[in-house]
């Protein structure tokens, strides 16, 4: 916990250490004259997990004030500014609870939310007569949402794509509630402003945002086997993919007639008939021009063997 603005009315805070992520001023004799003498007049400030929303709120405003006297870069000021910090963690905890879903631990969450927070009291001005926690809110939850975006990819993609993807899944959840449906590809290009090619690229890019393991167990009322059981096919040709590659060059020093033979037999599918009337030959003739092209082929696959 940071230094009490008003150590000497209330002694019971000062045994908590001050949390890692801030920078409490040191607590030499000298410093603590130079505080009290700077801080004279402010608000006593009860231990921070008793202070309620509205007390929290009331005190900000008073130490927001008091900051914007102090020189930046004294232990005064950080004092102020880490008080403040402690004041207003509640509202990190509540924009890190929207997250909890996430796969990230939450201690990361609220780390980060908390970078979110102190950037936030850097910017905050009490003139502009808004209240902290609505200035606040939406530079904690940004800092946040950049953390995933930058962090929780499965496969790394341009920032553009990533930002496509929450486009994509915006404007489809607010088509999707108008029109009672998926929206369509050229649907989401309209709204969107965009080519449906974009709309397809960015499609393909939320496919990277996360991944599993290909022995992933299905869920328990899944009958099926792991993942890896349940994409791909046995590809029986790859069976034979020696032999093929083996016969290109040996049917390349073949004669034109008997390729095309053999082209029209096993790749157009004709039969030995069909074959002589389009070379002009009878079928018998194609018979044995065809049984003698098929002895040479697989004399010239034993001898590569």
């Amino acid at each position: 916990m940071s230094p009490r603005l008003d150590a000497s009315h209330t002694h019971e805070a000062t045994s908590t250490s001050p949390p890692e992520h801030l920078d409490p001023i040191e607590q030499d004799s000298d410093v603590r004259h130079e505080v009290d003498d700077v801080l004279a007049g402010l608000p006593e400030i009860p231990p921070y997990d008793e202070v309620g929303p509205v007390d929290a709120r009331a005190l900000s405003k008073t130490l927001f004030a008091r900051l914007e006297s102090l020189e930046e870069g004294t232990h005064e000021y950080s004092y102020v500014r880490n008080t403040l910090v402690e004041l207003n963690l509640a509202l990190v905890k509540f924009a890190a609870s929207r997250f909890r879903s996430r796969s990230e631990p939450m201690e990361d969450i609220i780390q980060v939310g908390t970078i979110g927070l102190i950037k936030a009291i850097d910017r905050f001005e009490l003139s502009r007569g808004v209240e902290f926690p609505t200035f606040a809110m939406p530079t904690i939850v940004g800092e946040i949402k950049r953390f995933f975006r930058d962090t929780s990819w499965s496969v790394r993609v341009p920032r553009r794509l990533q930002e496509l993807r929450l486009d994509l899944a915006k404007a489809g959840d607010e088509l999707a509630q108008k029109l009672d449906r998926a929206p369509t590809v050229g649907e989401l290009a309209e709204r969107l402003g965009l080519s449906k090619d974009e709309v397809v690229e960015g499609m393909a890019a939320s496919n990277a945002y996360t991944a599993s393991s290909l022995d992933a167990q299905p869920e328990e009322d899944d009958a099926e086997g792991a993942l890896a059981d349940r994409i791909g096919y046995e590809d029986h040709g790859l069976e034979g993919i020696e032999y093929v590659e083996s016969l290109k060059p040996l049917i390349a020093e073949l004669p034109s007639r008997d390729r095309k033979i053999l082209s029209l037999r096993f790749v157009a599918g004709m039969t030995q008939s069909e074959i002589g009337d389009e070379l002009g030959i009878s079928q018998m003739h194609v018979s044995r021009l065809l049984s003698r092209t098929l002895v040479r082929l697989r004399k010239g696959l034993t001898v590569e063997e």
